[in-house]
């Protein structure tokens, strides 16, 4: 592990009292419970929702709907080796602290942009063969009495000391041998450190959440989210009250129920609640034949904070068979609703539902269609279950639904303001084919690191650039209704800041970092930042100047995935830097000129001829270990190279290489030496083939 301090910076932020140097003195604030739980506090933003409640919302008012269209670049910081920025900094007493480039960890002066420190956890040389399940993203970090948490994607979890950025411990939370993967920000509460994992789709996987010892790295505790082979024994009593809901022999699938995103610890109750994830594989029909409601599966689960023992549930998908996962955003807040004071939880996941459960019990309070859905009408209040719609299970057909996959709302963070009264929703209007024809369901198995859910094969078929549209949505959750909207470019675009000076601030896939006013909506501030972003926007001070920060970089699902509906934005891969920037009303600093968006041309190949029948047998293996980076249809979102353009492609020695030798793995490419010659060529006829012109395919 590889830790280094940029001595000039830190001698800078010791001149100027700049919050690092002071803590490293024992000075500063104490990050414990109280700090993350006090929503007064204005300075910092300690943890991934700023504090406890996961809001978003800052009662600064420097920066106002009235002088927002002032906002002028402080400094910014180029992050050269980074891709997929998703995440949200953590700032503390005049330092942020956030994850770039496979969970390098930067340390940065909040006011100057100058490093502090960095510290570089490894990820490809320790990952080894699991590098092919994994992306160049993480959506946070965790800050703990002087400790910083970062989660690896390969599914370690990390303690540094967060003056000087040295390893403290260093702990695997998953078994190495499983395609387990982390993305998600880790939580710091009573003196613990909590982290789940993904995977579900390339392998058979069971979710877990797992508590740390926040000063040693300990297991304190560990909850299943989905129940283990009944002959092994259940690990407690809540296992076996879900296996009653599970038939046929799921554990041979894993499962899924994973927990990758939707962490919210609740002080004044004492409660941790976790959003759960799909099921593994998703089709139904094949891990549990006989129907039921996979208890955890697409969740709000309870847990006791000291112990991970269960206190009670919601399930918002019960059986689920789409991709429907809970793992959003979960959002504290105290609501009058019909006279009374309601301590609500508040829930947007996947399927398109707007959730307001008492939070003190697990009752359902009430469910309103965010979005457009095709797949269940509304929710029974009575029994708390969404009425399906007949047929959308794809039991006998193909069945177009909404939402798709990426749901109504995604992990895109949502925020709320108490002063309007209203979540803040980035939301997708993007439908899902779903069909199960000539798959065995009785013989189907998991293929174990590539990317199979159980349905037709994925990343087939390009995306159109009208395929989906999606929008910024402003949600008042008491009356469960819309009061506005405004219309979002694309399918894809960032999560949400809130603040007392009656604004919300969103990115764009333009680029475009915009401000809206919160209570109506208006557009006051639209800023070029020369690339995606996917990011949410924070909010601090430093000296008492209010500044706003963004990481700058377009990632996450659809700029790997997403084909011609995310590539048609060109920020195709390394095209553009990646940048954190900070704003204030009084900044100096100008960026760069932006390069001008690329979208990558097919390479023409006169030399090589495509053999169809080959093509054809490649597009299933693209379809299981490639399509997940490189793009549906072979059509890259922006994430990583578009391999019709690839010079690398049509030549059979250098393609070997590449995929047998590993010559680019220190790219972040990983070699698939369990592939055949035989299917690594039928794979390069496949890719070849997408680069035809229409006119010249078979």
């Amino acid at each position: 592990m590889k830790s280094s301090v940029n001595l000039h910076a830190c001698l800078a932020a010791l001149v100027c009292g700049c919050g690092q140097m002071a803590y490293a003195e024992g000075g500063g604030t104490v990050v414990d419970g109280a700090a993350i739980a006090d929503e007064s506090q204005t300075a910092n933003w300690l943890s991934y929702g700023r504090t406890y409640s996961e809001t978003r919302f800052s009662p600064l008012t420097q920066i106002t709907d009235t002088n927002v269209s002032q906002l002028k670049v402080d400094w910014y910081l180029d992050l050269p080796d980074a891709r997929m920025l998703v995440g949200t900094p953590l700032v503390v007493d005049g330092v942020i602290y956030f994850e770039a480039g496979y969970n390098v960890v930067h340390a940065v002066d909040a006011a100057t942009g100058a490093v502090l420190w960095q510290y570089d956890p490894q990820v490809i040389e320790t990952a080894g063969e699991r590098l092919r399940i994994m992306w160049d993203q993480s959506r946070g970090l965790a800050f703990w009495k002087g400790k910083v948490y970062s989660a690896t994607i390969d599914g370690r979890l990390i303690a540094l000391d967060a003056a000087t950025g040295k390893e403290l411990w260093n702990v695997m939370t998953v078994d190495p041998e499983l395609p387990f993967f982390i993305t998600g920000a880790p939580r710091a509460f009573k003196d613990k450190v909590i982290i789940g994992n993904g995977g579900t789709e390339f392998g058979p996987i069971r979710g877990y959440l797992t508590a740390y010892d926040a000063d040693t790295g300990e297991q304190a505790w560990r909850f299943f989210t989905v129940p283990g082979n009944p002959a092994d024994g259940f690990e407690d009593e809540t296992q076996a009250m879900a296996a009653e809901t599970w038939t046929g022999e799921w554990w041979k699938h894993g499962g899924g129920g994973t927990v990758w995103h939707g962490l919210t610890y609740d002080p004044e109750l004492d409660l941790l609640f976790i959003g759960t994830g799909n099921g593994a594989p998703w089709n139904q029909r094949i891990r549990s034949p006989g129907g039921g409601d996979n208890l955890f599966l697409c969740s709000v689960v309870a847990l006791d904070p000291d112990t991970g023992e269960y206190r009670w549930h919601y399930q918002t998908v019960p059986g689920e068979t789409w991709d429907y996962n809970s793992n959003m955003d979960i959002v504290l807040a105290d609501l009058d609703i019909e006279g009374r004071t309601v301590k609500a939880l508040m829930h947007a996941p996947k399927n398109g539902f707007f959730y307001i459960i008492d939070r003190e019990t697990g009752k359902l309070v009430s469910a309103e269609p965010l979005g457009h859905m095709t797949w269940a009408t509304h929710v029974d209040m009575e029994t708390g279950r969404p009425v399906e719609v007949a047929g959308s299970r794809y039991e006998d057909h193909r069945e177009d639904v909404w939402p798709g996959p990426l749901g109504v709302h995604s992990w895109h963070a949502m925020s709320y303001n108490p002063g309007t009264g209203l979540v803040y929703v980035p939301t997708i209007d993007l439908p899902g084919s779903y069909v199960d024809e000539g798959i065995d369901v009785e013989k189907w198995e998991s293929t174990d690191w590539g990317f199979d859910a159980g349905v037709a094969p994925p990343f087939v078929a390009d995306i159109a650039t009208d395929a989906g549209t999606s929008a910024l949505k402003a949600w008042d959750p008491v009356r469960q209704e819309l009061v506005w909207e405004a219309a979002n470019p694309g399918a894809w675009n960032a999560g949400t800041l809130t603040t007392a000076g009656n604004l919300v601030f969103q990115g764009h896939a333009t680029g475009e970092l915009k401000a809206y006013r919160a209570d109506s909506g208006e557009e006051v501030m639209s800023f070029d930042v020369g690339a995606g972003i996917s990011a949410p926007a924070i909010t601090y001070t430093v000296d008492g100047k209010q500044h706003l920060a963004v990481l700058v970089g377009w990632g996450g699902a659809l700029a790997a995935i997403g084909g011609s509906l995310n590539a048609q934005f060109g920020w195709a891969y390394k095209a553009h830097t990646r940048r954190l920037i900070s704003f204030s009303l009084d900044g100096t600093a100008a960026l760069p000129e932006a390069a001008p968006p690329v979208i990558p041309e097919p390479l023409e190949a006169p030399g090589f001829k495509v053999d169809e029948a080959l093509a054809k047998e490649g597009e299933l293996t693209y379809s299981k270990i490639c399509g997940f980076c490189h793009g549906t249809g072979v059509v890259s979102g922006g994430f990583a190279p578009d391999l019709r353009a690839s010079a690398v492609v049509p030549s059979s020695v250098s393609f070997a290489e590449v995929m047998h030798g590993g010559s680019r793995r220190a790219m972040g490419m990983p070699s698939f030496s369990g592939l055949s010659k035989e299917e690594v060529t039928a794979l390069q006829h496949y890719i070849r083939r997408q680069a035809l012109p229409k006119e010249d395919l078979p």
